[in-house]
């Protein structure tokens, strides 16, 4: 059997915590929540639980959850989120693998809940992530958002029976405000990889989300939480190319 730590990073994580340490403790070996100084209930939650704090200022995703990974007691890792949880199925195929020894990279399929609807199309579904992994071949990377694995070797993809249930927006006006920062984030991360923007392309390529989401990948399916989706995402890249319009005239 091997051993697993599991790793959350959290910043006033109050209305998320609990859920996500309930569904990993059968699981876990170690928890550890990194977090980037809450000023919510979120340390006195984890209090609760078999959990080791540590409080660092924030780094960055990539930064972050590396100094994490290196905290980390045993080889194996999962990485989850302090809005995920693992489902009953997840948890049993887990163990599973973990009583007859990790092999490779597992991939969790994730399943969003948006403002109380699941959503199953949108191209929010299916969404697989790899989240178990060794650490001495792992590396999260990625300097401005949207941050991803890299391994020093060759790696095996085992999907995990069940779903990551993903509990991402209470509220459209959340998704909105988040939605907007990852564009500007992105934006940025465009502009130092030397990418420009023609002055219709923020329009053209908001209408192009909007279409592929709703229609080509069937968001129309997921109701009127559907039709938001493509919504917000569509405004979001008007934002996105607006932005590094603006970044790159400010840099001439």
């Amino acid at each position: 059997m091997d051993k697993l730590s599991v790793i959350i990073i959290t910043l006033n994580e109050e209305r998320n915590i609990e859920r996500a340490l309930k569904s990993v403790v059968e699981v876990a070996d170690e928890i550890i929540v990194l977090d980037s100084l809450s000023t919510d209930k979120t340390e006195a939650i984890c209090s609760k639980y078999k959990v080791r704090f540590v409080k660092e200022k924030w780094k960055g995703y990539s930064a972050s959850k590396n100094f994490a990974n290196d905290l980390a007691s045993f080889e194996w890792i999962l990485s989850l989120d302090a809005d995920e949880e693992l489902d009953a199925e997840m948890i049993k195929d887990i163990l599973h693998h973990k009583n007859n020894g990790f092999k490779g990279v597992y991939v969790l399929n994730r399943l969003t809940n948006y403002c109380g609807s699941w959503i199953k199309h949108s191209g929010w579904y299916p969404d697989k992530k790899i989240r178990i992994f060794k650490k001495s071949i792992a590396k999260w990377v990625g300097e401005y958002v949207h941050e991803e694995l890299e391994f020093s070797e060759n790696v095996v993809e085992t999907l995990i029976k069940g779903h990551l249930n993903h509990y991402s927006y209470y509220d459209y006006q959340d998704h909105r405000n988040r939605a907007d920062k990852y564009s500007l984030l992105t934006a940025q991360k465009m502009k130092a990889a030397g990418k420009k923007a023609g002055v219709l392309k923020p329009y053209f390529s908001a209408f192009a989300r909007f279409f592929s989401m709703y229609f080509i990948r069937a968001g129309f399916l997921d109701g009127w939480a559907g039709f938001k989706v493509a919504q917000i995402s569509a405004k979001s890249n008007i934002l996105k190319y607006k932005t590094l319009r603006k970044l790159n005239k400010e840099n001439g």
